[in-house]
Parts: structure tokens; sequence; C-alpha cells
């Protein structure tokens, strides 16, 4: 199970997203992330917990179009983007 650490949060600003870390995670993280709508559709899931396995299957539910291997390298490559504001138990996959 993968999911976003508590004090980072998504904020829309504009046509933007964001996530910036508050209180105790503000002292190891100064800044913020940057995404797009995809990437905030992804962080609302990891608020809740998701698997990587998961986030590829709602990946292709919401976007019909793309492959299982596409969906797959495209949620990997948005976990490693925002790692530093996720905690993983492998426990849980």
């Amino acid at each position: 199970m993968i999911k976003a650490k508590k004090g980072f949060l998504l904020r829309r600003l504009g046509a933007e997203y964001m996530v910036v870390a508050i209180g105790e995670a503000s002292r190891n993280f100064n800044g913020m992330i940057r995404m797009n709508e995809t990437g905030a559709f992804y962080w609302k899931e990891l608020e809740k917990g998701v698997t990587e396995d998961a986030l590829v299957e709602k990946t292709q539910e919401r976007f019909p179009d793309v492959d299982a291997d596409t969906a797959r390298r495209d949620v990997h490559a948005f976990l490693q983007s925002v790692s530093i504001a996720l905690d993983h138990d492998p426990s849980d996959d």
C-alpha cells in the first residue's frame, strides 16, 4: 500500500495543482510538487491509500485508450516523482 504522507496537501491554483508540505512535514520538505490534472487524480487516490497495480487499473478506467504497459510506466514515473511525499508499506502490496 502506498499512501500520501501526513502533512502533504493537494491544492489547486487556477489550472495547476500542487502538493505542499505543512506542519512537521515542512521541516523536511520546503517547496511544492507541481502536477497536472492526472497527477491530482493519482494524488487523491494516494490520500486514501492504494497499490501501484490499483493505480494502473484506475488509469485504464479513466483513460480507456491507454494500454496496460503505458499506464504502468506512467504510474511508476509519477510515483517516483512524488516519492518524497509518500509512505510505502511493501507488506500491503
